[in-house]
């Protein structure tokens, strides 16, 4: 595998000596013509330009001076780089309008198989302590993408193109299968998943160092011309900082679902009667205005307490900004709710009652949503209170109705809230949803819309998927996150507790 360094006299971007224009694609194999001496292109500076005579050897007078046609070759040359710049320009497009981490990586792997006449390729990006992540392939599979990665760390092309220090510009070999650069393991399984010749680049940028190696493969023994080579180049340099974006901005969504998640139950309990699931996807903290819960409690006479809920931000019509605090303010909010089911938790109304007088105390600049069941698994029995909250979603051998709650104002918002309770006995096999605005608005154009297109869901669902708390949760969130294109601005949340 031959390795090829940066040179220290090349041109970089802000050097006076690299020259303009559609020169963008001049390279060693594309030497720019000499231009003449009338700047002419074409023509040796020692080469009078050719003139045509008519007949006679005398021009007409006024008739105007004919000029020559380009040589062929050059013609050909700007075609060629024309083209060139074309597709650069579409590969170049196309990544700018990726959105996301997984799209973005996939049009890297796309357009630069593309370009090259490549057949497969392979990519990691760099973990912030150090090392490679999980590869992404492009016509690889996953047995084959299993197999890549069991070639050692000092033996893989990819861990050094991913070098802080003495990091090769390209690494090429025409054939892996027979190269003696390469390592035996990458040798064999070249010859096993049919790899052939292979060209890596690495995605740097110098303010963040490597970010990605990327390994395209051709299916036969074979290299790229010199001119694939520096389309190829030209293009990482445009993805670099554009990954460069992405990877920033997928670290900060994990830390979101990372935090998020901490304030809420590592595991849901699970006591005789009653199965219980829950699904989040919470929205990132940069796009949402407000925090959802949700909570399984149980209680000391062998009830059981459950409850979800959203904070606002900073008030009625806050934004995104204030998204950071509300979830601080969830957490609060939870572990206060925790305490008043503990305290009086067979009554729902006491307990929201409790939950806004603290709200109103210790938070009074936000408002929250909020519903509490109380639940008694023997007897199959819910009673329940709402406080601007969407009505829970009741799934029987029937169908799916919803459990009406009294129209209720959040809480927080009014001078001293107040509603009635509701009571119920399920079914055995009955599974009670609840869930939070953001899932229901995901599901619909409207708050109603949504709710109503929520509860079809829940009755259209198959019956081993209706039986089964987790998988009815995850088909719920399924079937909502397919009505609306783009991340959520809301939390998604839902809770289901079978009766057994």
């Amino acid at each position: 595998m031959t390795e090829s360094h940066p040179s220290s006299t090349a041109s970089e971007p802000g050097d006076p000596r690299r020259p303009r224009g559609l020169s963008v694609l001049d390279h060693p194999g594309f030497p720019t013509p000499p231009a003449g001496p009338a700047g002419q292109p074409g023509c040796a500076a020692d080469e009078p330009a050719a003139r045509t005579e008519p007949p006679g050897g005398t021009e007409p007078p006024g008739a105007p001076e004919a000029r020559p046609a380009p040589p062929a070759g050059l013609q050909d040359r700007l075609a060629g780089r024309l083209s060139d710049f074309t597709s650069l320009h579409e590969h170049s497009e196309r990544l700018a309008r990726a959105r996301g981490l997984t799209a973005t990586l996939e049009a890297v792997l796309a357009s630069g198989a593309a370009l090259l006449g490549a057949d497969r390729a392979l990519l990691v990006t760099a973990l912030p302590g150090g090392g490679p992540s999980q590869p992404v392939g492009y016509g690889l599979d996953r047995a084959s993408l299993g197999a890549l990665e069991t070639v050692p760390t000092e033996q893989s092309p990819l861990a050094r193109l991913l070098r802080e220090h003495d990091r090769p510009d390209r690494l090429q070999s025409r054939d892996l299968a027979t190269d003696p650069a390469i390592g035996a393991r990458l040798r064999e399984l070249a010859g096993h998943l049919r790899l052939g010749g292979c060209h890596g680049l690495p995605l740097a940028t110098a303010e963040d160092g490597p970010l990605a190696a990327v390994l395209w493969f051709y299916d036969e023994p074979a290299e790229p011309t010199e001119r694939q080579c520096e389309l190829v180049r030209r293009y990482c340099d445009v993805a670099a900082p554009l990954l460069a974006k992405e990877l920033e901005a997928d670290r900060a969504r994990r830390t979101t679902e990372a935090l998020c998640r901490g304030l809420l139950p590592d595991r849901l309990p699970q006591p005789a009667g009653l199965r219980l699931a829950a699904r989040l996807v919470p929205a990132g903290l940069d796009r949402s205005a407000g925090s959802d819960w949700y909570d399984a409690i149980p209680l000391p006479d062998g009830t059981v307490g459950l409850t979800v809920g959203s904070v606002s931000g900073d008030g009625p019509g806050a934004g995104p900004c204030s998204a950071p605090g509300a979830a601080a303010a969830m957490g609060r909010v939870r572990a206060a709710l925790r305490a008043y089911a503990v305290l009086e938790g067979e009554d729902p109304v006491s307990v929201l009652g409790d939950l806004e007088l603290l709200l109103k105390t210790t938070e009074p600049a936000r408002s929250a949503t909020a519903l509490y069941a109380w639940i008694e698994p023997d007897e199959r029995r819910i009673t329940l209170a709402g406080a601007g909250h969407c009505p829970p979603v009741l799934v029987t051998r029937q169908g799916a109705e919803f459990v009406e709650t009294s129209l209720s104002a959040p809480l927080g918002m009014l001078s001293c809230w107040e509603a009635p309770g509701v009571e119920l006995t399920a079914g055995r096999g009955d599974t009670l949803v609840l869930y939070t605005e953001g899932l229901a608005r995901r599901c619909g154009p409207t708050l109603h819309a949504g709710q109503a297109n929520l509860r079809r869901a829940a009755a259209d669902a198959p019956r081993d998927v209706r039986i089964d708390p987790d998988r009815l949760c995850a088909h719920l969130l399924a079937v909502c996150a397919t009505r609306e294109a783009g991340p959520a601005t809301d939390d998604l949340m839902v809770l289901a507790a079978r009766f057994e």
